[in-house]
C-alpha cells in the first residue's frame, strides 16, 4: 500500500513540466557612468567602493551617538514590524510552495449502523459494521505549464523583497537616530550660547541705564539696550522648547527610554564622523536596498506573468489512495481486503469573457510599474547621492567662512567694547557689535550642524550602514 502511494506520488510530482515566466532582463539604469563635476564638486569623489564596509560603528564616531544607535537598533517598532513582515512574506513563500508537492493523508474510519426489522432486507432486525485505512494524495494538481512555479517564485521574489525592505529601514533608522541626536546636540549649544549672550546684554544694559542716569546715554540707546535684552530672552525659550521637544523625538525613534548612563557627548566641532568614499553610481545597483527590492518586486512581477500565461491551459488533478476495507475490525489489514481509488479530473478553460486575458493584461501592466520603479529608485539614489557630494564640498568652504566670520565678529565686538568702556563711542556701536557676534555665532552651530546632517545623509544614500546584515546572503528560505 505504502509503496503504490508513493510511486503514484512521485510520478505525478515528475510530471511537473515547463514555465511560461518570461526571461528576465534587467533594465537599463539610465544615470550616468560618473558623478556630476563642476565647482560644487571635489575633484577626487569617486575613490573606491567600500562605503557598504564601513560599518555604522566605524562611521559615527561620537560615543553617546553609537550608544544610541544600538539602543534604537535593539527597541525601534519600525524595524520590529519590519522584522514580523518577512516572517509573515516568509510563511507565504512556504505555504506557496506546498502547493508544488502532493500533500499525503492517512485516514481511518469505522461505523456501525443498526437496521430495524421493518428496514432490513431481511425482515430482521440488522446490524451493519465497515472499518477502513486509507493513505493517499487528494486533488493535487499536475504543474504541466509551471502555475505552481510562477506563484512560488513571486512568493520567494517578494519575501526577498521584504527582506531588502528591512534593511533600508535598518539604514533610515540609523540616520534618524543620528540626525534626531546632532538636532538635540545643536539646540543644546544654541540654548547655552543664548544664556550666556542674555548674561551678557543684561550686563551692558545695566551700564546703559547707568549712563542714561548720568546723561551720557540716550532714551534711544537705553530702549535699543532693553530690545537685545528682551530678544535674548525669546531667543531662550525657544531653544529650551526646542530641546525638550528634540529630547522627544529621539525617545520615539528609540522605541525606549534614554540609556541611564548615556555617554558624555563629544562637542559639535570635533570629529563626529569619519570620511567616506563616494564610489561609482553603478555600485548602487547593488549597495542600496532600496534598489534591490524593488528589483525583487520586478522579479516578482515577471514571475506573475508565468502564472497568468499557465491560466490559459488545462489543469490536471489528482485523487488517489490506496488502504484497505473490512467489515470487521480485526480483519482490516487482512489478505484479500485491499482497496484503492485514482481518480484524475482535468479542467479546460473554453469561455471565461476575457477574464484571464484580462489578468494576462494586468500582470504585464504590472510588470511595466514595476520596471519604471525601479529605474526612478534608481534615478532616485543617483541625485541623492549627487546632492550629498555637492552638500559636502561646499559645507567644508561654507563652513570655513562662517569661522572666519565669527572670528572677526570676535575682533569687532572687543574693539567696540574697549572704545566704548573708554568713551571713544556710544553704546549703540558697542550694542551692534554684540549682536553681529551672537547672530555669527548662532549661524556656526547652525551651518555645523547641516554640515554632518548632509555627510549622516550622504552616508545613508550610499548605501552605508548595514554592512552587519549584508554578509547575509539571499538565499531561499528554509521549510
Amino acid at each position: 500500500m505504502h509503496k503504490s502511494v508513493l510511486s503514484l506520488a512521485l510520478a505525478a510530482f515528475a510530471l511537473g513540466g515547463c514555465s511560461l515566466i518570461p526571461d528576465y532582463q534587467q533594465p537599463p539604469a539610465d544615470v550616468a557612468a560618473q558623478w556630476p563635476q563642476g565647482p560644487a564638486y571635489a575633484t577626487n569623489e569617486a575613490t573606491s567602493n567600500n562605503t557598504s564596509e564601513l560599518s555604522w560603528q566605524q562611521f559615527f564616531r561620537d560615543p553617546a551617538m553609537q550608544q544610541l544607535i544600538a539602543t534604537a537598533l535593539q527597541h525601534n517598532l519600525d524595524l520590529r514590524v519590519a522584522a514580523l513582515n518577512i516572517e509573515a512574506y516568509r510563511a507565504q513563500y512556504q505555504i506557496q510552495r506546498a502547493d508544488l508537492l502532493p500533500a499525503v493523508n492517512a485516514n481511518g474510519s469505522g461505523s456501525r449502523q443498526r437496521l430495524p426489522a421493518e428496514s432490513s432486507s431481511t425482515g430482521a432486525a440488522q446490524i451493519n459494521s465497515q472499518y477502513s485505512a486509507t493513505m493517499g494524495i487528494s486533488a493535487y494538481e499536475l504543474d504541466l505549464f509551471g502555475r505552481l512555479h510562477s506563484l512560488s517564485e513571486q512568493a520567494l521574489q517578494t519575501y526577498f523583497a521584504s527582506e531588502q525592505a528591512r534593511r533600508a529601514t535598518h539604514i533610515s533608522l540609523i540616520a534618524s537616530v543620528a540626525n534626531a541626536y546632532l538636532n538635540w546636540q545643536a539646540d543644546q549649544a544654541l540654548l547655552q550660547l543664548t544664556s550666556e549672550t542674555l548674561q551678557a546684554f543684561e550686563q551692558s544694559h545695566q551700564l546703559t541705564v547707568r549712563s542714561n542716569q548720568v546723561g551720557i546715554a540716550s532714551a534711544l540707546e537705553l530702549s535699543q539696550s532693553r530690545t537685545s535684552v528682551e530678544s535674548a530672552r525669546v531667543r531662550q525659550a525657544q531653544y529650551q522648547r526646542l530641546v525638550a521637544q528634540d529630547r522627544n523625538a529621539l525617545t520615539t525613534l528609540l522605541g525606549t527610554g534614554l540609556p541611564a548612563n548615556l555617554a558624555v557627548s563629544q562637542p559639535l566641532a570635533s570629529q563626529l564622523l569619519s570620511e567616506m568614499p563616494a564610489g561609482l553610481p553603478s555600485d548602487l545597483l547593488h549597495r542600496r536596498p532600496d534598489i534591490l527590492a524593488a528589483e525583487h518586486a520586478l522579479l516578482a512581477a515577471n514571475a506573475n506573468i508565468g502564472a497568468a500565461r499557465a491560466a490559459f491551459f488545462p489543469s490536471i488533478s489528482l485523487t488517489a489512495n490506496a488502504g484497505s476495507l473490512s467489515p470487521d475490525l480485526a480483519g482490516l489489514f487482512n489478505s484479500g481486503s485491499g482497496t484503492w481509488l485514482f481518480q484524475p479530473q482535468i479542467n479546460l478553460p473554453i469561455f471565461n469573457a476575457g477574464s484571464l486575458q484580462a489578468s494576462l493584461d494586468y500582470s504585464k501592466i504590472q510588470k511595466d510599474i514595476r520596471v519604471a520603479q525601479y529605474q526612478q529608485s534608481i534615478q532616485t539614489a543617483f541625485q541623492e547621492v549627487a546632492d550629498g557630494l555637492a552638500a559636502r564640498h561646499t559645507y567644508q568652504q561654507q563652513l570655513q567662512a562662517q569661522r572666519d566670520l565669527v572670528s572677526a565678529n570676535q575682533d569687532y565686538y572687543r574693539l567696540a567694547e574697549r572704545r566704548y568702556l573708554v568713551g571713544v563711542d556710544s553704546s549703540l556701536t558697542f550694542l551692534i557689535a554684540q549682536r553681529s557676534l551672537f547672530s555669527a555665532q548662532q549661524g556656526l552651530i547652525v551651518e555645523r550642524l547641516a554640515q554632518l546632517s548632509s555627510e549622516v545623509n550622504l552616508y545613508k544614500a550610499l548605501g552605508g550602514g548595514w554592512s552587519d546584515v549584508s554578509q547575509q546572503s539571499t538565499a531561499k528560505p528554509r521549510g
